[in-house]
Parts: structure tokens; sequence; C-alpha cells
């Protein structure tokens, strides 16, 4: 259940609780992003818990605020104004963390396809069947195993 807003010192106190939980997650995603960016993924993937519960804070406190929207804009408005426009810039931060993390993965499944590839090419047989014919594709003996976790 949401908690009410009352008065102004609510209102503070609510959008203020909502904006530290954003900028301690907007870090922790910039920071995400920088190590996915140089390739050190498990860096970039190691503070997962943090991250979720940080995003777990974020999206109850702006259900308060959603509950709360005409208390909010009647005792603080200009802190009202001030968690728009910080929504705004994490927007951009959420942005880009979603790009670098869907060029990590694209590159990591081009990789792995790419490592199938070649471990069914090596399989294959090489040569003829008698009569000239491509020799018979034989069944995979070793299927590729990849572990999606890091």
């Amino acid at each position: 259940m949401p908690e009410r807003v009352l008065s102004r010192p609510d209102a503070e106190r609510l959008i203020g609780g909502i904006l530290a939980a954003m900028d301690e997650l907007a870090g922790v995603l910039e920071a995400e992003t920088g190590h996915l960016r140089e390739g050190r993924l498990r860096e970039g993937l190691s503070t997962q818990a943090r991250k979720a519960e940080l995003a777990g804070a974020y999206a109850r406190g702006l259900e308060e605020v959603k509950a709360n929207a005409v208390a909010l804009a009647r005792f603080a408005p200009e802190a009202l104004a001030r968690l728009r426009a910080a929504h705004a810039r994490f927007a951009e931060t959420v942005a880009a963390n979603q790009t670098v993390l869907a060029t990590a993965r694209a590159v990591s499944e081009g990789l792995i396809r790419d490592v199938s590839t070649e471990v069914d090419r090596v399989a294959r047989p090489q040569g003829y069947a008698p009569g000239g014919a491509p020799a018979p594709r034989l069944p995979r003996a070793t299927p590729l195993v990849v572990a999606k976790s890091l």
C-alpha cells in the first residue's frame, strides 16, 4: 500500500528518496555500461543484485508518486519538476545501457554461432564417396554446449 502524502515534508521526503535511488541506480548503470563497452563482462555484470534492488526501490517509488500525484503537485510542485527533469536524464542513461547490453548480446551470439559453424565444418568429412559424390554428412558426434551464465 503506497504511503499517503499529507504535507510538504512528506512530499519532499518521497521525492528525495526516489531521487536518491535514481541517482544510485544511474551510477550503477553507468559503471556497468563502461565495463561492457571495454569488454569487461564479468565486472560489468557483477552488480546485478544491487541493480535489481535499486530498480525495485525506484519502481516502488514511482508507484507512490503516481498514487500521490495530486498531493505532490499541490504540496511540492518544484520538487516534482526536479523529479521530472531527473527522470528525463535517467531515461538517457537507461537507453545507453540498453544499447550496450544489446550490442554485447549480439556480439556474444555471433561468436557462439561462428564457433558452432567452425566445429561443424571441422567435423564434416572432407572428401568424396565412391562414384565422385560428396561424402555423406554424418550426424554431429559432439554437440556444442554453452553456459549462458557468466
